[in-house]
């Protein structure tokens, strides 16, 4: 990785600190003051600059600049205005004090600083803390935390970490080892071996380790530390990791996150902003564009407004949106990803599992009960619906149907109504014949829910396409190729149709062809609009998953470009969207319908057909999976938005509850 400056903020190349001050000084004075001058003036000059600019102001006017700033200026525009006019050390050094103040502690922020700071920044931040508060940092630290957490932070306080030189190739596989021996490999976890290791090796050693780990472990080592660690030291941990590959990746997360979801978190977006404009803002940039679909830039238009949006627009430094090829940082980072992913093996965990003392006669028997005579016990329904696993409900209902010559289904669809109604309808369909409903009702009506048709086709195995045109065909009388033919259309719909075949290719990267497919896609940007989208649709609906992960890797490195972007800015509607669907499934299936259920819950109202259809068909397969992936992207949980959102219209509760009994418990 190259030490080049990537900034955005420079040096003003005719700067003069007196003039600047005095600039600054009849900005501020007389009734109320010039903003969009102050903000001009402080963002077109480097921090260097702005320190002298402090000097001369005091000697010209006899004042502090950082008082007057403050006594003109209010709010969040304030309080980035003197972020950028503290030393980066005693900006820092602040933060670190702000975290461990008072009765609570801001464990991320003190997370952020140590896990992404060199030696040279953290002894510098030590030096300005113990200046500016007579006291020394890992005091704080110590007095304020506790356990491995404080431990980890300890370490990295020391900043001692060998320089990036120092790659201990003998040692690289031993150091694997220990960290699966560690964990993955002994019933509790050696926290002590990964504080250790992670704590004092120097990264370019660990990315090395890292990769003999995937080859040990068949997994990544952030997948290993999210199902051996928890709490707070899992999530410092995590962070060591992610700034061991990329400082700016972790960034571009932790900007993401700070802007996405209930309210803007601004501390944590000056703080970023702040500390990095100087270091390596435009691989921060690109990193964003690379992993989320928007800019930086864009993000912060939406989410900020006033001096403060126009301020934070300066440190940014531009739209990433219009670029179409990679800075080599990010193309580095990109091939990485598909390369982690391509090895990755990830062992689906459903939260719904058989009930174990299973007993189909007495669970119909108490179904009966819960609905006959005046008003329905729902509590007994859920208890019993929710927690038995889809081969067991399919037994109750034949067991319900042999002892008491009722239609179970009949009898939950009368008693029951609403969301409620249809989520438990939907848990005591076998899967095939929900999925058949669901592709129903997208095309069923005025509209087309074309979100739907992609999500279901696009996410279902061979065999599960299969069932579920079988099932469709009995219950409708009707292919389901047909009622897709009739209800889509172009490309679109031979798209869909593609998928519908249940064809794709199973198994691993057939590598003799991965070069080949990859440079096809390269060359088919080039082509127009609708031959690329055909030739797109050729590799993308027919490859095997496995692959497809190793094509979209040599992609980069054929055409220095990310899949995502082009299908995003060659492509439109539809087609765009089915195509971007497959390329995130083939990425990270669960990382997918995470954010399919962030989006079925965000925004105004929820959208009750796509979380039920979600959490139903996901509950027995890999729905612990998305709980870990909607933490990690969102920074809540799944159990907390399920809480907020499902509340709306549901004035018993029961449709929550059922909800949170399948998802399975806070993470």
């Amino acid at each position: 990785m190259g030490k080049e400056f990537r900034g955005t903020v420079t040096g003003h190349p005719d700067f003069d600190g007196n003039a600047d001050a005095e600039a600054l000084f009849n900005a501020m004075k007389g009734f109320g003051s010039d903003k969009e001058s102050i903000l001009d003036l402080i963002t077109s000059r480097n921090n260097a600059q702005r320190q002298e600019i402090r000097a001369s102001y005091k000697s010209l006017y006899g004042k502090d600049l950082i008082d007057d700033l403050k006594y003109e200026l209010t709010g969040k525009f304030e309080r980035l205005i003197i972020a950028l006019m503290r030393p980066p050390a005693y900006h820092d050094a602040k933060e670190m004090k702000d975290a461990v103040k008072g009765a609570g502690t801001n464990e991320k922020c003190l997370i952020e600083i140590l896990a992404s700071r060199t030696n040279e920044q953290v002894h510098a931040l030590t030096e300005a803390y113990k200046d500016a508060y007579d006291r020394d940092l890992e005091e704080s630290v110590v007095g304020d935390t506790s356990g491995h957490f404080k431990k980890m932070l300890v370490v990295l306080l020391q900043g001692t970490r060998e320089d990036d030189e120092v790659v201990y190739e003998d040692l690289v596989e031993e150091d694997a080892q220990h960290l699966y021996s560690a964990g993955e490999e002994q019933w509790g976890t050696d926290e002590a071996k990964f504080i250790m290791l992670l704590g004092n090796r120097s990264v370019n050693h660990l990315r090395l380790v890292f990769d003999e780990y995937q080859k040990i472990a068949e997994k990544s080592i952030e997948e290993s530390l999210r199902s051996e660690l928890s709490g707070d030291f899992e999530t410092l941990m995590l962070a060591v990791v992610q700034c061991i590959r990329s400082v700016p990746m972790f960034f571009a997360r932790r900007l993401y996150k700070s802007m996405k979801g209930l309210g803007t978190a601004d501390d944590t977006l000056i703080r970023i902003m702040v500390s990095r404009a100087e270091i390596d803002m435009l691989d921060i940039r690109e990193c964003f564009r690379l992993r989320y679909e928007k800019s930086l830039y864009n993000m912060i238009q939406d989410d900020t407004s006033g001096e403060y949006k126009r301020t934070l627009l300066k440190l940014c430094g531009g739209d990433d949106d219009l670029a179409g090829e990679f800075f080599p940082e990010a193309a580095q980072i990109a091939y990485k990803m598909w390369e982690i992913s391509a090895m990755t093996k990830i062992t689906p965990r459903g939260t719904v599992r058989p009930a174990s003392d299973f007993d189909p006669s007495s669970d119909a028997q108490d179904l009966r009960k819960a609905m006959k005579g005046f008003g329905t016990d729902e509590d007994i329904i859920i208890d019993i619906v929710s927690q038995r696993s889809n081969e067991q409900r399919q037994e109750i209902r034949q067991v319900f149907k042999s002892l008491l010559g009722r239609d179970l289904m009949a009898d939950l669809k009368s008693e029951l109504s609403k969301n409620l109604c249809r989520l438990v309808m939907a848990l005591m369909m076998t899967p095939p014949e929900f999925d058949a409903k669901m592709m129903k009702k997208a095309m069923e009506g005025a509209g087309t829910d074309e979100h739907a048709l992609i999500e279901i086709l696009v996410t279902r195995s061979n065999e599960e396409i299969h069932a579920m045109c079988a099932a469709y065909q009995e219950a409708y009388k009707k292919s389901l190729e047909d009622a897709i033919t009739s209800d889509t259309s172009g490309l679109f719909c031979r798209i869909l149709v593609s998928l519908v075949q249940g064809a794709r290719e199973e198994g691993p990267a057939d590598m003799d062809r991965v070069e080949e497919d990859a440079q096809a896609l390269a060359d088919a940007c080039n082509d127009d609009s609708s031959e690329m989208e055909v030739k797109f649709m050729t590799i993308l609906c027919t490859r095997s998953f496995g692959h497809l992960r190793r094509v979209f890797q040599e992609f980069v490195r054929c055409s220095n470009k990310d899949i995502e972007q082009i299908i995003k800015k060659e492509m439109s509607g539809d087609v765009k969207n089915v195509m971007f669907a497959i390329v995130r499934s083939v990425k990270n299936q669960p990382s997918y319908f995470a954010d399919r259920l962030y989006k079925a819950m965000k925004g105004l109202g929820t959208d009750d057909r796509a979380l039920i259809r979600i959490m139903v068909s996901r509950c027995e397969i890999d729905l612990f999976n998305i709980r870990k992936e909607f933490k990690e992207t969102h920074d809540a949980s799944l159990h907390e938005f399920i809480q907020v959102e499902a509340f709306v219209g549901d004035t018993t509760g029961d449709y929550r509850k059922t909800l949170l009994l399948l998802c399975g418990g806070e993470d």
